[in-house]
């Protein structure tokens, strides 16, 4: 059986751009190293309905696998980067999203 591909989402508050301008170097290298593709963010997302998210920018990011999406997170390299993003934002969430199986 293929593994399905997974989506990541996040949504945080950039308020320091200097540390966060640091992480974003370093996280696409990273990004690609486990097959990742960055899809796209916004800063001014629409709710359509329910509560908006309480910080302003989502990101949305794509995997070949789950394990390829914990093992980016895990991997000591993206830990010691991500204390650039907590030093330059407030992160709501970094979530993911199980992708559907499709038949040909």
């Amino acid at each position: 059986m293929e593994a399905l591909s997974v989506f990541v989402i996040a949504n945080l508050t950039i308020h320091d751009s200097v540390p966060y301008r640091v992480y974003e170097k370093g996280f696409f290298p990273l990004l690609k190293k486990y097959g990742g593709e960055f899809i796209t963010y916004d800063d001014n997302p629409i709710t359509l309905e329910g509560i908006s998210p309480r910080s302003g920018r989502i990101i949305l990011f794509k995997f070949p696998s789950e394990e390829n999406a914990k093992n980016w997170y895990h991997d000591p390299d993206y830990q010691s980067l991500i204390n650039n993003r907590l030093l330059g934002t407030t992160l709501e969430f970094l979530t993911i999203i199980h992708g559907i199986e499709t038949r040909k």
